[in-house]
């Protein structure tokens, strides 16, 4: 095994090839090592997310270098049967790449044992390998811009069923009613690593049960509307702290992009830490207040201008709570720095919670609705302490055509990459592109990053803060959206403590990346 960073917080350890790698993800959750706050397994490497208050990063690598790799069956996940029928439109092709009849690749299918090695590309997309060594067939050459939901695919020696409907370069070879994602039951996702799963042909005109859903959806709390967004720019997020801790189910942790701001609203409020508020991106925003209520900004400074119910304007105090009277129209001007800003209420904004949060997960499409011109918000019932007499001071963030340095731990793909290509990396201004979302933001540099050679990486575990560099030798720096797992080597994490920061850096304005020890 080795022992790369991922980070100032994760170990992504590498090891020979699946098996080991689902041993030693088996071993993990078994040992429950002090300090471990998440595992996330993947084609030959596992990712060991810790707490650095409670574990250090040298005393892990020294226990799971010493741990002794249990085989998968010492604590197997549940065994699921899904039921499908074998029409897939590469089912032929199968065959002929396998070198036997369509029948065979559906009796050699079916007679399999499929264990979830990992999870990743989309919620409740669950990658299967089989104790079957010949299914092995390549991806399409040329992806699907459509693949239907529930399609039974095959690609390398992974077998998959299509949660939604999404493009994909798998080879199909059947389809299923079984849903892999299903926000109504108490466990979303059907299949998480260490599953097992047994396909079962039927025809098409078998009338296939599907199991009923085992709890109903999260209901909100309906109160009277205390606010009506008149006009919006751009779609706000309802965001909180997110959902950790639900990699295994595909999921990325989400939440606010400047976590900082976010709990500033909240305390400048009273409010309970994780309470709901707005997530705003470049302000340009217009409310009415439907009733009286205490609200308050922070993040990215705004302009905030109160016209009263009586026709008189003022300008409010960012960073400080303020009160609203009944048709009271607020305006939040343009962000003069930064990007993002965040509007809280006291008690929290209501809204249904999904996996326990709500959060908006713009990739996996989870998470209340963005909120656009027409809605309204309604304050959540809940206590609250008093409302700071306070007011927090504006952070000097990010302005455009300005560069800002950004703290980066090497790894774990750097010795993926040319060492001319590492010191570009780490001298060179790169400009934030209009292509940023809370995804990620795509950069853009004079010289790209040159890789020593073209060979694909196997789909392994990313984190927030992860530089992964396509092809093109362009990074991307993902955000609190990241997909779980990335099949593009990651040249170097941004420290945990300038997350903020990349996050509120506006399209225009540069980074400039400095290296520290994965220890700092």
């Amino acid at each position: 095994m080795r022992f790369l960073a991922a980070g100032l917080e994760g170990i992504l350890v590498e090891t020979e090839d699946l098996e080991q790698a689902l041993a030693l993800f088996d071993s993990l959750r078994v040992a429950k090592l002090k300090g471990v706050a998440e595992l996330v397994p993947a084609a030959r490497a596992v990712l060991v997310r810790f707490n650095p208050l409670f574990a250090s990063r040298a005393g892990l690598r020294e226990a799971i270098a010493a741990m002794e790799l249990t085989c998968t069956e010492t604590s197997p996940g549940q065994m699921v049967e899904i039921p499908v029928v074998y029409d897939g439109e590469d089912l032929a092709e199968v065959a002929a790449i396998l070198g036997c009849s369509e029948a065979e690749v559906i009796r050699r299918h079916t007679g399999a044992v499929h264990t979830v090695s990992f999870t990743g590309f989309a919620p409740g997309f669950a990658y299967m390998s089989s104790d079957d060594p010949g299914l092995d067939v390549p991806r399409r050459k040329s992806p699907r811009v459509r693949i239907p939901r529930g399609s039974v695919a095959l690609a390398g020696r992974f077998s998959g069923v299509y949660p939604t409907e999404s493009p994909g370069g798998w080879q199909l070879i059947g389809r299923t009613t079984t849903r892999m994602w299903d926000l109504a039951r108490e466990r979303p996702a059907l299949l998480v690593p260490g599953d097992r799963v047994r396909f079962r042909q039927v025809e098409a005109g078998d009338a296939i049960i599907v199991p009923a859903l085992s709890r109903a959806a999260t209901a909100t709390v309906k109160t009277d509307a205390c606010v009506t967004i008149l006009r919006t720019e751009r779609p706000l997020m309802l965001e909180d702290e997110g959902r950790p801790g639900q990699a295994s189910q595909g999921v990325s942790g989400s939440g606010a992009l400047d976590r900082a701001s976010f709990r500033a609203v909240n305390d400048v409020l009273g409010n309970a830490a994780n309470a709901p508020a707005l997530e705003i991106v470049f302000g340009g925003v217009e409310l009415r207040a439907d009733r009286p209520v205490t609200l308050a900004m922070t993040g990215a400074p705004c302009k905030l201008v109160l016209t009263g119910n009586d026709g008189r304007r003022m300008v409010l105090p960012t960073g400080r709570a303020f009160a609203l009277d009944a048709g009271d129209i607020l305006d939040i001007g343009a962000a003069g720095q930064g990007m993002v800003s965040y509007l809280g209420i006291r008690g929290g904004f209501t809204c249904d919670l999904v996996m326990g949060s709500a959060s908006r997960d713009m990739l996996a499409g989870i998470g209340p609705e963005p909120v656009v011109a027409g809605a309204t918000l309604c304050a959540a019932p809940g206590p609250a302490r008093a409302v700071s007499a306070y007011t927090v001071p504006a952070a000097a963030l990010p302005k455009k055509d300005e560069a800002t340095t950004v703290d980066i731990v090497l790894g774990p793909r750097d010795d993926w990459f040319t060492d001319a290509a590492l010191q570009t990396l780490t001298t060179q201004d790169w400009r934030v592109t209009p292509e940023a979302s809370r995804v990620g933001k795509r950069l853009s540099g004079l010289s790209p990053l040159e890789r020593i050679d073209a060979a694909e990486l196997p789909s392994e575990p990313t984190v927030p803060g992860a530089i992964q560099v396509p092809h093109s030798g362009q990074p991307v720096v993902f955000l609190a959206d990241h997909p779980v797992t990335g099949g593009y080597p990651v040249i170097a994490v941004v420290a945990r403590y300038h997350l903020d920061l990349v996050a509120q850096i506006p399209p225009g304005a540069s980074i400039r990346f400095h290296p520290v020890s994965e220890d700092h």
